[in-house]
């Protein structure tokens, strides 16, 4: 245990390096000079966000720690802007101006010293005395000091409370001249209105600035919080008593406070109560609109019939002459009930003739002259379908073309598309909010298509859209089950539907299959030969390109077979030499990475799941180029948080994309998220190669267990209730 002195001590120094830092907790450990002392000490403490040459001013205690020496560990720690020459450049090579990266700041201060922020400010004509800067590079600096000056007082505000320089940047952009008022007045609206500040970093604010535990705003907005983070398992709801326990687990408050503050949060219409036997479910009042919106778009896109009316019975052999293929008994009953549905559902596993079908009414009905859209959540899988079809598929999201001026989708009820029929794949993916701004934009003569594996994963966001339509029983499906000859011949196919059913699957010695197991003895076993297989092996054997070709698809994010572990570890071997670098939130990107969104973000036209590598880095403008599908995406440095590296990627992530090859670690440290439809959605990613590494007990482990909870959602209740003429209470 470290040995502690006793007295507060009050320190301040310079940031010479930043030996450890988490964007998510703040905990870090940094080099400090300070003044009277030869060498950097080290400083353990808390900071939302700090970087080297900026001053920090902190309280705290000596300890000495058996392990790592003598260390100052800070119970305040604030960041202050820099006034040494040695300081004021390393601030500016930082990248929080841009225009200067660690080549200008170093000529900037070489040529006007301590005065280099006057003279920006006051006298920025005399930057081009310097070679390399002229009216435009002037211009861009100034422009972004100006901000920055904006910004000042309000990251000094926030800086004391504990937040980070580029959090302070969307705080002032989101709130403006407003912020600090806002922020006082309530900082956990933080939390709601601005992407990356979540509850606990609003919490932190909050205590800072003296708000007590019990206040009723801490209670409401916890409460929020605690009901968010259910939905992020994909609930649309919690039982009233649930979350009065979720709240209560992360508030530290006593329930009859949590009480009260779900009634106010019910009375203001943040929240919204359904009556339910035994008591009552709470939504988050969005999603409560979009789980009802959709039970009343489908209602209404179920009336009537399909607008390419009754289709002769000879339509079905003609198809088949025409595109040479020949349907089984089953495929040709089943395109039957999709001809004659105006909604409907496609479900089926991997070579049963999802594609086959689609293709063939599709053909159908463009003999007919009917208009057809086709989406998809996803950008790889709308190209995919794209290619499988031989007609434009976009993504939803584009489909409804959002306004980024407006923040809204173009295609509305008030605007609907223009088509007789919109054909949806990987329907497994879409989540209550999007599916509902989707049906709403589609025409009432329209007939829609869901196509989709239901038992892949469920959709990231809320709710479970696919085997809610298909559990109503009023949506006409067709469920497909037969593999089709050819589709027999891949073994990727056949354990998919091996390990659907409880099997393990099944692996030869042909050198010629398209999947292999490889056994691992133990978790370190399983890293090395994941990386020597990912790195050598099936680059060498079969010529395969380690980063465009190869997707790593991991169970967890956490842990040393984790997302962030492995993309740390194929990042220093698959990209080692690439220059120049840029290391932000935690993450270092160089051109080359192979990258992925994690956000939605509409101004970009980028969204979560989407894989790109990257271009260039301009490390004196802090940018980062990033090439999406041939679609050049710009970010800067207070944007790189919606990027991670993507060399491995999440199971989870990887829903609705496909990969050339696919390589899956499954270990026993996975084991709260070992279960059978994760395997099987990441086996069936693969498209011409899969190779499992796995502990034999984890293996087993994914294959028999179905414990997935049902989410709460009451789409399917609601759906039935419309055929019965009467929604649920």
């Amino acid at each position: 245990m470290p040995q502690t002195t006793e007295a507060s001590e009050h320190l301040t120094g310079t940031v010479e390096r930043i030996t450890f830092h988490s964007e998510e907790s703040g905990f870090c450990v940094l080099r400090v000079k300070v003044r009277g002392r030869r060498e950097p000490i080290t400083v353990v403490g808390s900071a939302a966000s700090v970087h080297p040459g900026e001053h920090i001013d902190c309280q705290g205690r000596w300890v000495n720690h058996l392990e790592h020496g003598l260390q100052f560990r800070a119970e305040r720690l604030k960041t202050v802007p820099p006034s040494t020459l040695e300081g004021i450049e390393k601030y500016l090579a930082s990248g929080m101006v841009k225009g200067i990266g660690p080549h200008f700041a170093k000529k900037l201060v070489h040529a006007f010293g301590e005065a280099v922020f006057d003279v920006i400010e006051q006298q920025p004509e005399r930057l081009e005395e310097l070679e390399g800067i002229g009216p435009k590079r002037r211009r861009q600096v100034v422009e972004a000091w100006a901000e920055q000056k904006k910004v000042r007082e309000i990251m000094v505000f926030l800086q004391s409370h504990g937040v980070g320089t580029s959090r302070a940047v969307r705080i002032y952009k989101t709130y403006g001249d407003e912020a600090i008022a806002k922020v006082s007045e309530n900082p956990y609206r933080l939390a709601l209105d601005i992407w990356g500040i979540g509850f606990k970093t609003a919490d932190t604010i909050a205590r800072s600035l003296g708000i007590p535990q019990d206040s009723p705003i801490r209670a409401r907005a916890g409460v929020r919080h605690a009901l968010q983070v259910w939905s992020e398992q994909g609930h649309c709801a919690a039982p009233r008593e649930k979350l009065v326990d979720l709240a209560v687990k992360l508030l530290a408050i006593p329930e009859t406070v949590i009480d009260q503050a779900i009634d106010a949060e019910l009375e203001e219409e943040n929240l919204t109560a359904d009556l339910v036997e035994g008591g009552s479910l709470i939504y988050l009042t969005p999603l409560h609109r979009a789980e009802t919106g959709c039970a009343h778009q489908l209602q209404r896109l179920l009336a009537g019939s399909p607008p390419w009316g009754a289709i002769d019975p000879k339509a079905i052999p003609w198809v088949e002459e025409k595109t040479g293929l020949e349907l089984s008994p089953s495929q040709r009953q089943a395109l039957e009930t999709l001809l004659s549905a105006k909604v409907a559902v496609l479900t089926g596993g991997p070579g049963v003739g999802k594609t086959t079908l689609v293709n063939a009414l599709l053909r159908i009905l463009r003999a007919k002259k009917v208009r057809t859209l086709l989406a998809a959540p996803t950008g790889r899988a709308a190209k995919r379908l794209s290619e499988s079809t031989g007609q434009e598929a976009r993504t939803v999201h584009r489909l409804l073309a959002f306004d980024p001026n407006a923040r809204r989708f173009q295609h509305d009820e008030t605007h609907p598309l223009e088509t007789d029929l919109l054909v949806v794949d990987e329907a497994s993916m879409l989540d209550v909010v999007l599916t509902h701004q989707l049906l709403k934009a589609v025409p009432d003569q329209a007939a829609v298509l869901f196509v989709g594996d239901v038992d892949q994963l469920p959709s990231v966001g809320p709710g479970a859209v696919l085997e809610d339509l298909i559990e109503s029983g009023i949506v006409p499906t067709v469920s497909l089950t037969e593999v089709h000859r050819q589709a027999r011949t891949s073994r990727i196919v056949t354990n998919a539907h091996r390990i659907n059913r409880g099997q393990l699957p099944e692996t030869g010695r042909d050198p010629k299959s398209d999947f292999f197991l490889v056994p691992a003895a133990d978790a370190e076993d399983l890293q090395a030969k994941l990386l020597h297989l990912v790195t050598e092996r099936i680059p060498e054997r079969f010529g395969f390109d380690p980063v465009e070709d190869i997707q790593v698809l991991t169970p967890m994010n956490r842990g040393g077979l984790g997302v962030r572990a492995l993309n740390l570890e194929l990042q220093r071997r698959l990209n080692p030499d690439s220059q120049p670098r840029v290391t932000k939130f935690g993450t270092t990107f160089a051109p080359g990475d192979k990258v992925i969104q994690q956000v939605n973000d509409y101004d970009k036209e980028v969204f979560n799941g989407d894989i790109g590598r990257i271009r260039a880095v301009d490390p004196e403008a802090g940018c980062v180029t990033v090439d999406f599908d041939g679609r050049a995406v710009v970010y800067d440095a207070t944007e790189l948080d919606e990027l991670s590296l993507a060399y491995a990627v999440s199971i989870h992530k990887s829903q609705g994309s496909e990969y050339s090859v696919v390589v899956v670690p499954l270990a026993l440290q996975h084991y709260l998220l070992l279960e059978r439809n994760l395997l099987y959605t990441a086996i069936t990613r693969g498209r011409k190669l899969v190779v499992v590494i796995a502990e034999d007990k984890a293996l087993k482990m994914a294959v028999r267990n179905r414990k997935s909870k049902k989410r709460i959602t009451r789409l399917a209740e609601r759906l039935a209730a419309t055929a019965r003429g009467s929604l649920p209470r």
